[in-house]
C-alpha cells in the first residue's frame, strides 16, 4: 500500500477564482421556501410552527422534495421537536408530521429529525438523533427510526434505537440507503454487540428490523459511517479502529460478509489526517475530504475500492478557512459540488465549491449566503435533482415578514448542468 500527498497551489489564481465567481453566484440562487419563527428578528426566539433549521433534503420519486426541519422552537439549546416536509418544485410546502414533546415532555416519537431516504415501496424513511425513551426529557434517549407516506399519512416509528440490553441494537443511526434487495440499510454510530456501532437492515413489508453487523474495533473499527450503495449491490463506509487507523469497510449483502481495509491516512507535518462524506468518483475510485488535526483547511482525497493508493490533494479551502464540508456530490458536469457550512473569505456564512476529480483543485466558490440574503446562511445539504439543477437547504436566516425571523430556507441552484 502506498500513501501519496500531492502538493502546490496557487493562491494568486484561486484569489481570482474566488472573487468572480461569487459576485455572479446571486442571479443563479433561488429561494423556494422560508421557515420562520414567530419572535423578533433581534433575539431570534419563538415557535417555529412549520419548523426550523432545515437540514436532510431528498426528491421523491414523484418528481416533488422531501427534507427534515431540525427544531420547532428557537431559543433554547435543547433540541425540540421538528418535522418532515414535502415541498413542490415550485415551492408548495406541507407538513408531513410533527414531532411532539408527548405527555412527559419525552419526545416518545423522537426529536431532531434528518437524514431522510425514500425506501423501495415508495415512503420515506427518517431518522430522529434524540428521544424515544421513556422517563426522560427530549434531550436524552438515543433516536428513533420512522417512516411515513409521501401525502403525510400512516406515521410509524420503525425502531427505537437502544431499546434492548445494553443498546445491542444500536444507538444514534447515521445515514439510510436502499439495497438492491429491497430492504432498507443503515449504521448506528455506537451500540452493537461490541459497543463499536452496527450495520442493520430493514424490511418495508413487515418493518422488521435486524442488525446484519456488529463492529469491532480491533477488527473492522468502530463509529461507522458514510454508507454508499455501490453499483454491484453491495455497500462502502468509514470506520476507525486504533490498531487500523481509519478503514474503509466493504459488506456484502448476499453472504452478510464484512471487509476492512486500512487506509493510511499519513501524518501531514506531524500532524494526523482523518477523511469523511465518503463519495463514488467517476473512475470508480471512492473520494471523501480529509482534514488535518490542528490546521484550518480542507481537500479531498481518493482511494480505490480495496483501500490502497491513497491520494490527498492540496487543500482547496486555503482562503475560506475549514469550511467545515456538509456534502459532497458527483454532478453530472463530471466535478463534485460541496457546500462549506461557514468559510467564504472569512465572512463566515458558508459557500458552494467546485473541485476538480483530476487533481482536487478549486474550480469555482459561489458565495451567495449572509444574515441578509434571500436563501439565507449557513448552507446544511446539497444534492442535484434529476434535471440538473441544484436543490440544498441553510440552517439560518431568509426574508421574513414582520414579527417574524426566517430559520433557513430551501433553495434552488441553476448551474446550466445537464440533467442526470
Amino acid at each position: 500500500m502506498k500513501t501519496r500527498m500531492i502538493t502546490g497551489c496557487s493562491l494568486a489564481v484561486l484569489f481570482v477564482v474566488l472573487a468572480g465567481s461569487a459576485c455572479a453566484a446571486s442571479d443563479q440562487f433561488t429561494a423556494l421556501y422560508t421557515f420562520t419563527c414567530d419572535g423578533s428578528k433581534l433575539n431570534r426566539s419563538g415557535p417555529c410552527p412549520r419548523g426550523g433549521r432545515p437540514d436532510s433534503l431528498i426528491q421523491g420519486s414523484d418528481g416533488n422534495f422531501y427534507g427534515a426541519a431540525q427544531v420547532s422552537r428557537e431559543g433554547t439549546s435543547a433540541p425540540n421537536g421538528g418535522s418532515v416536509f414535502s415541498l413542490t418544485p415550485t415551492g408548495t410546502l406541507k407538513v408531513l408530521h410533527t414531532f411532539l414533546p408527548g405527555a412527559n415532555n419525552n419526545y416518545p416519537n423522537g426529536n431532531l429529525p434528518g437524514l431522510l431516504t425514500e425506501g423501495p415501496d415508495g415512503k420515506i424513511y427518517g431518522e430522529t438523533l434524540y428521544g424515544g425513551i421513556d422517563g426522560c426529557d427530549g434531550y436524552c434517549g438515543y433516536g428513533t427510526l420512522y417512516r411515513v407516506n409521501r401525502d403525510g399519512s400512516n406515521f410509524q416509528i420503525v425502531h427505537k434505537y437502544c431499546s434492548e440490553t445494553n443498546c445491542a441494537d444500536g444507538a444514534y443511526g447515521g445515514a439510510l440507503v436502499v439495497g438492491t434487495d429491497g430492504n432498507v440499510y443503515g449504521t448506528t454510530y455506537y451500540g452493537g454487540a461490541n459497543n463499536a456501532g452496527a450495520l442493520f437492515k430493514v424490511t418495508p413489508s413487515t418493518r422488521a428490523y435486524e442488525v446484519v453487523y456488529d463492529f469491532d474495533v480491533s477488527t473492522a473499527g468502530e463509529n461507522p459511517s458514510g454508507l454508499v450503495a455501490a453499483a454491484d449491490g453491495t455497500f462502502y463506509g468509514l470506520a476507525f479502529s486504533s490498531t487500523l487507523g481509519e478503514t474503509l469497510f466493504h459488506y456484502t449483502e448476499a453472504t452478510g460478509d464484512l471487509q476492512a481495509f486500512p487506509m493510511n491516512f499519513p501524518l501531514v507535518n506531524g500532524l494526523p489526517s482523518s477523511g469523511s462524506l465518503l463519495t463514488l468518483g467517476p473512475s470508480g475510485n471512492f473520494y471523501g475530504v480529509y482534514v488535518i488535526y490542528g490546521m484550518s483547511g480542507a481537500g479531498i482525497f481518493e482511494v480505490e475500492p480495496d483501500g490502497t493508493n491513497l491520494q490527498l490533494f492540496p487543500f482547496y479551502t486555503t482562503l475560506d478557512g475549514a469550511g467545515d464540508p456538509q456534502s459532497m456530490i458527483l454532478a453530472s458536469d463530471g466535478n463534485f459540488w460541496l457546500d462549506n457550512y461557514n468559510g467564504s473569505n472569512g465572512e463566515g456564512y458558508g459557500d458552494i465549491d467546485t473541485i476538480s476529480p483530476t487533481d482536487g483543485s478549486l474550480i469555482q466558490t459561489l458565495a451567495p449566503f449572509s444574515a441578509t440574503a434571500t436563501v439565507g446562511a449557513y448552507p446544511a445539504e446539497l444534492f442535484q435533482a434529476a434535471d440538473g439543477t441544484f436543490w440544498g437547504s441553510t440552517y439560518q436566516y431568509g426574508d421574513a415578514p414582520k414579527n417574524y425571523f426566517g430559520d433557513g430556507t430551501i433553495f434552488s441552484l441553476n448551474a446550466g448542468l445537464p440533467a442526470r
